[in-house]
Protein backbone atom coordinates (compact mmCIF):
# COMPACT_ATOMS: atom_id res chain seq x y z
CA UNK A 1 0.00 0.00 0.00
CA UNK A 2 1.66 3.34 -0.84
CA UNK A 3 2.46 5.99 1.43
CA UNK A 4 -0.18 8.71 2.28
CA UNK A 5 0.55 11.56 4.14
CA UNK A 6 -2.41 12.42 6.57
CA UNK A 7 -3.26 14.94 9.17
CA UNK A 8 -4.06 13.19 12.36
CA UNK A 9 -6.76 14.19 14.54
CA UNK A 10 -5.67 14.47 18.28
CA UNK A 11 -6.83 11.60 20.57
CA UNK A 12 -10.36 12.25 21.57
CA UNK A 13 -8.78 12.12 25.41
CA UNK A 14 -7.73 15.58 24.43
CA UNK A 15 -10.66 17.19 24.04
CA UNK A 16 -10.89 18.28 27.76
CA UNK A 17 -8.56 18.27 31.03
CA UNK A 18 -8.81 17.63 34.34
CA UNK A 19 -8.17 21.29 36.62
CA UNK A 20 -8.86 20.09 39.70
CA UNK A 21 -12.62 19.66 40.44
CA UNK A 22 -13.24 21.45 36.93
CA UNK A 23 -13.55 19.92 33.35
CA UNK A 24 -11.96 22.02 30.69
CA UNK A 25 -12.71 21.92 27.13
CA UNK A 26 -10.13 22.91 24.20
CA UNK A 27 -12.80 23.46 22.47
CA UNK A 28 -14.10 26.20 24.92
CA UNK A 29 -10.43 27.15 25.13
CA UNK A 30 -10.24 28.07 21.46
CA UNK A 31 -13.25 30.39 21.60
CA UNK A 32 -12.35 32.08 24.34
CA UNK A 33 -9.17 32.83 22.64
CA UNK A 34 -10.31 33.55 19.82
CA UNK A 35 -13.15 36.38 21.31
CA UNK A 36 -9.82 37.90 23.38
CA UNK A 37 -8.20 38.42 19.96
CA UNK A 38 -10.88 39.91 18.28
CA UNK A 39 -10.98 41.96 21.08
CA UNK A 40 -7.73 42.80 21.33
CA UNK A 41 -8.00 43.51 17.21
CA UNK A 42 -10.68 45.62 17.07
CA UNK A 43 -9.22 47.71 20.18
CA UNK A 44 -6.33 48.73 18.51
CA UNK A 45 -8.21 49.59 15.44
CA UNK A 46 -10.99 51.74 17.13
CA UNK A 47 -8.38 53.05 19.62
CA UNK A 48 -6.58 54.89 16.43
CA UNK A 49 -9.61 56.25 15.86
CA UNK A 50 -10.42 58.20 19.08
CA UNK A 51 -11.65 55.69 20.97
CA UNK A 52 -11.04 54.68 24.48
CA UNK A 53 -9.73 51.73 24.47
CA UNK A 54 -12.00 49.91 27.49
CA UNK A 55 -14.99 50.46 25.33
CA UNK A 56 -14.53 47.08 23.21
CA UNK A 57 -14.62 45.29 26.60
CA UNK A 58 -17.62 47.01 27.43
CA UNK A 59 -19.42 45.92 24.41
CA UNK A 60 -17.94 42.67 24.77
CA UNK A 61 -19.41 42.27 27.96
CA UNK A 62 -23.51 42.41 25.88
CA UNK A 63 -22.20 40.81 22.50
CA UNK A 64 -20.05 37.81 23.93
CA UNK A 65 -23.21 36.42 25.80
CA UNK A 66 -25.52 37.46 23.74
CA UNK A 67 -23.61 35.71 21.01
CA UNK A 68 -22.99 32.60 22.54
CA UNK A 69 -26.81 31.81 23.66
CA UNK A 70 -28.22 32.64 19.79
CA UNK A 71 -24.90 30.49 18.60
CA UNK A 72 -26.13 27.84 20.69
CA UNK A 73 -29.80 28.66 20.01
CA UNK A 74 -29.55 28.55 16.07
CA UNK A 75 -27.38 25.08 16.43
CA UNK A 76 -30.25 23.55 18.40
CA UNK A 77 -32.80 25.07 15.91
CA UNK A 78 -30.75 23.98 13.05
CA UNK A 79 -29.92 19.76 13.99
CA UNK A 80 -32.97 19.12 16.12
CA UNK A 81 -32.95 15.61 15.18
CA UNK A 82 -29.66 15.51 17.09
CA UNK A 83 -31.14 16.75 20.07
CA UNK A 84 -34.96 15.78 20.03
CA UNK A 85 -34.70 12.11 18.84
CA UNK A 86 -36.38 9.66 21.36
CA UNK A 87 -34.44 8.85 24.23
CA UNK A 88 -32.35 11.60 23.69
CA UNK A 89 -30.58 13.59 26.54
CA UNK A 90 -32.80 17.05 26.64
CA UNK A 91 -29.64 18.62 28.94
CA UNK A 92 -27.29 18.29 25.64
CA UNK A 93 -29.23 21.14 24.31
CA UNK A 94 -27.28 23.33 26.64
CA UNK A 95 -23.46 21.08 26.37
CA UNK A 96 -21.91 23.99 24.54
CA UNK A 97 -18.44 22.58 25.30
CA UNK A 98 -19.26 19.40 23.28
CA UNK A 99 -19.17 21.77 20.05
CA UNK A 100 -22.36 23.06 18.13
CA UNK A 101 -22.09 26.79 18.34
CA UNK A 102 -23.66 27.98 15.06
CA UNK A 103 -21.05 31.20 13.66
CA UNK A 104 -24.67 32.74 12.16
CA UNK A 105 -26.03 32.44 15.40
CA UNK A 106 -23.12 34.25 16.86
CA UNK A 107 -23.28 37.10 14.60
CA UNK A 108 -27.27 37.49 14.62
CA UNK A 109 -26.20 37.65 18.82
CA UNK A 110 -23.03 39.30 18.73
CA UNK A 111 -24.83 42.10 16.45
CA UNK A 112 -27.74 43.04 19.02
CA UNK A 113 -25.45 43.05 21.57
CA UNK A 114 -22.81 45.38 19.81
CA UNK A 115 -25.95 47.60 18.49
CA UNK A 116 -27.34 47.70 22.68
CA UNK A 117 -24.24 49.38 23.46
CA UNK A 118 -22.58 51.12 20.50
CA UNK A 119 -25.98 52.62 20.69
CA UNK A 120 -25.61 53.53 24.32
CA UNK A 121 -22.51 54.89 23.89
CA UNK A 122 -22.64 57.29 20.99
CA UNK A 123 -20.99 55.11 19.15
CA UNK A 124 -21.54 54.26 15.29
CA UNK A 125 -22.58 50.06 14.96
CA UNK A 126 -21.30 50.49 11.57
CA UNK A 127 -17.92 51.77 12.47
CA UNK A 128 -17.82 49.28 15.46
CA UNK A 129 -18.41 46.67 12.81
CA UNK A 130 -16.00 47.93 10.40
CA UNK A 131 -12.58 47.76 13.01
CA UNK A 132 -14.38 44.74 14.32
CA UNK A 133 -14.43 43.11 10.90
CA UNK A 134 -10.71 41.60 10.71
CA UNK A 135 -10.91 40.61 13.96
CA UNK A 136 -13.82 38.42 13.56
CA UNK A 137 -12.11 36.52 10.83
CA UNK A 138 -9.33 35.69 13.04
CA UNK A 139 -11.47 34.83 16.38
CA UNK A 140 -13.61 32.59 13.61
CA UNK A 141 -10.06 30.83 12.50
CA UNK A 142 -8.78 30.06 16.07
CA UNK A 143 -11.63 29.11 17.27
CA UNK A 144 -11.73 26.29 14.46
CA UNK A 145 -9.22 24.63 16.37
CA UNK A 146 -11.61 23.47 18.58
CA UNK A 147 -13.64 21.51 15.86
CA UNK A 148 -10.11 20.03 15.05
CA UNK A 149 -9.94 18.50 18.58
CA UNK A 150 -13.15 17.49 18.93
CA UNK A 151 -12.85 15.44 15.60
CA UNK A 152 -15.90 17.51 13.62
CA UNK A 153 -16.51 19.88 11.10
CA UNK A 154 -15.18 17.69 8.15
CA UNK A 155 -15.88 16.53 4.85
CA UNK A 156 -15.81 13.87 1.94
CA UNK A 157 -13.54 11.45 1.51
CA UNK A 158 -10.37 12.67 -0.41
CA UNK A 159 -7.03 11.34 -1.40
CA UNK A 160 -5.05 14.49 -1.50
CA UNK A 161 -1.94 14.45 1.31
CA UNK A 162 -3.36 16.79 3.62
CA UNK A 163 -6.51 14.31 4.59
CA UNK A 164 -7.76 14.20 7.88
CA UNK A 165 -7.49 11.22 9.95
CA UNK A 166 -10.78 10.60 11.74
CA UNK A 167 -11.13 8.14 14.41
CA UNK A 168 -12.88 4.88 13.53
CA UNK A 169 -15.49 5.65 15.92
CA UNK A 170 -16.52 8.97 15.31
CA UNK A 171 -20.57 8.59 15.17
CA UNK A 172 -20.54 11.00 12.09
CA UNK A 173 -18.64 8.61 9.41
CA UNK A 174 -21.18 7.63 7.07
CA UNK A 175 -21.93 3.71 7.19
CA UNK A 176 -20.09 1.75 4.72
CA UNK A 177 -16.99 3.96 5.00
CA UNK A 178 -13.71 1.86 4.11
CA UNK A 179 -11.16 1.98 7.25
CA UNK A 180 -8.80 4.40 6.67
CA UNK A 181 -10.42 6.62 4.83
CA UNK A 182 -9.38 10.32 5.49
CA UNK A 183 -11.58 13.20 4.70
CA UNK A 184 -11.27 16.95 3.53
CA UNK A 185 -10.25 19.01 6.80
CA UNK A 186 -12.95 21.47 6.18
CA UNK A 187 -11.93 23.24 9.86
CA UNK A 188 -7.86 23.92 8.21
CA UNK A 189 -9.72 25.18 4.99
CA UNK A 190 -11.80 27.65 7.04
CA UNK A 191 -8.91 28.80 9.14
CA UNK A 192 -7.20 29.29 5.56
CA UNK A 193 -10.11 31.07 4.29
CA UNK A 194 -10.76 32.96 6.96
CA UNK A 195 -7.03 34.73 7.24
CA UNK A 196 -6.68 35.33 3.44
CA UNK A 197 -9.71 37.08 3.73
CA UNK A 198 -8.14 39.47 6.74
CA UNK A 199 -5.33 40.11 4.34
CA UNK A 200 -7.76 40.96 1.65
CA UNK A 201 -9.34 43.58 4.30
CA UNK A 202 -6.36 45.12 4.85
CA UNK A 203 -5.14 44.98 2.11
CA UNK A 204 -8.31 47.01 0.23
CA UNK A 205 -8.04 49.70 3.57
CA UNK A 206 -4.89 50.83 2.54
CA UNK A 207 -6.07 51.74 -1.08
CA UNK A 208 -9.94 52.60 -0.54
CA UNK A 209 -11.80 53.85 2.49
CA UNK A 210 -13.71 50.81 3.93
CA UNK A 211 -15.78 53.14 5.94
CA UNK A 212 -19.44 53.42 6.68
CA UNK A 213 -20.25 49.53 6.96
CA UNK A 214 -17.82 48.52 3.52
CA UNK A 215 -15.13 46.47 5.68
CA UNK A 216 -18.22 44.92 7.79
CA UNK A 217 -19.88 44.10 4.11
CA UNK A 218 -16.55 42.83 2.73
CA UNK A 219 -16.24 40.43 4.78
CA UNK A 220 -19.97 38.94 5.03
CA UNK A 221 -19.53 38.73 1.49
CA UNK A 222 -16.09 37.23 2.08
CA UNK A 223 -17.23 34.78 4.48
CA UNK A 224 -20.54 33.61 3.08
CA UNK A 225 -18.97 32.60 -0.47
CA UNK A 226 -15.89 30.36 1.88
CA UNK A 227 -19.25 28.74 3.90
CA UNK A 228 -21.13 28.13 1.14
CA UNK A 229 -18.47 25.96 -0.50
CA UNK A 230 -17.64 24.39 2.96
CA UNK A 231 -20.78 23.57 3.64
CA UNK A 232 -21.58 21.83 0.01
CA UNK A 233 -18.91 18.82 0.99
CA UNK A 234 -19.38 18.42 4.36
CA UNK A 235 -20.52 15.28 5.69
CA UNK A 236 -20.62 16.01 9.97
CA UNK A 237 -23.58 16.82 10.66
CA UNK A 238 -25.41 19.28 8.60
CA UNK A 239 -28.01 21.74 9.45
CA UNK A 240 -31.56 21.08 8.86
CA UNK A 241 -32.41 22.45 5.50
CA UNK A 242 -35.17 23.77 3.12
CA UNK A 243 -35.64 22.70 -0.28
CA UNK A 244 -33.13 20.29 -0.30
CA UNK A 245 -30.65 23.26 0.50
CA UNK A 246 -28.93 23.01 4.69
CA UNK A 247 -29.67 26.36 6.90
CA UNK A 248 -26.36 26.82 7.03
CA UNK A 249 -26.10 27.34 2.98
CA UNK A 250 -29.12 29.48 3.03
CA UNK A 251 -27.31 31.65 6.06
CA UNK A 252 -24.36 31.92 3.46
CA UNK A 253 -26.27 33.36 1.17
CA UNK A 254 -28.09 35.76 3.25
CA UNK A 255 -24.75 36.65 3.75
CA UNK A 256 -23.36 37.47 0.91
CA UNK A 257 -26.72 39.28 -0.18
CA UNK A 258 -26.67 41.39 3.22
CA UNK A 259 -22.87 42.43 2.18
CA UNK A 260 -23.72 42.91 -1.79
CA UNK A 261 -26.36 45.15 -0.37
CA UNK A 262 -24.90 47.09 1.89
CA UNK A 263 -21.86 47.82 0.21
CA UNK A 264 -23.70 48.93 -2.62
CA UNK A 265 -26.27 51.22 -0.29
CA UNK A 266 -22.95 52.52 1.22
CA UNK A 267 -21.39 53.59 -1.79
CA UNK A 268 -24.23 55.32 -3.01
CA UNK A 269 -25.01 57.35 0.29
CA UNK A 270 -21.42 57.74 1.82
CA UNK A 271 -19.24 58.57 -1.52
CA UNK A 272 -16.92 60.57 1.03
CA UNK A 273 -14.64 59.36 4.27
CA UNK A 274 -16.66 58.87 7.55
CA UNK A 275 -15.34 61.83 9.18
CA UNK A 276 -15.75 60.11 12.97
CA UNK A 277 -16.81 57.19 14.53
CA UNK A 278 -19.16 58.55 16.96
CA UNK A 279 -22.44 60.22 17.03
CA UNK A 280 -21.80 63.51 17.57
CA UNK A 281 -25.13 64.88 18.72
CA UNK A 282 -25.41 61.63 20.91
CA UNK A 283 -25.19 62.68 24.61
CA UNK A 284 -22.66 60.21 26.28
CA UNK A 285 -19.98 60.34 22.97
CA UNK A 286 -17.71 62.28 25.34
CA UNK A 287 -17.25 59.33 27.63
CA UNK A 288 -15.74 56.93 25.27
CA UNK A 289 -13.23 58.96 23.68
CA UNK A 290 -9.95 58.47 23.97
CA UNK A 291 -9.02 62.07 24.38
CA UNK A 292 -11.83 64.21 25.18
CA UNK A 293 -9.58 67.44 25.50
CA UNK A 294 -9.35 67.29 21.57
CA UNK A 295 -11.35 65.70 18.56
CA UNK A 296 -10.44 61.81 17.85
CA UNK A 297 -7.60 61.16 15.50
CA UNK A 298 -8.93 59.93 12.38
CA UNK A 299 -6.36 57.36 11.53
CA UNK A 300 -6.43 54.58 9.03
Amino acid sequence: MPFVAAIPSPPIAWASFQLGPLTIHMYALCILAGIVAAIVITQRRLAARGVAPGFVVDVAIWAVPLGIVVARMYHVLTHTGDYFAPGDDLWNVFAIWDGGNAIYGSMLGGALGIWIATRRAGVRFLSFADAMAPGMLVAQAIGRLGNWFNQELFGLPTTLPWGLQVAPANPHIPPGTPPGTLFHPLFLYEIVWNLLGVGLILLLERRVALRWGRAIAVYLIWYGLGRSWLEAIRIDPTSDGFLGIPANDWASFAAIAVGVVLLAVSLRRHPGDEPSPFLTDHPRADAVLATPEREPVDAR
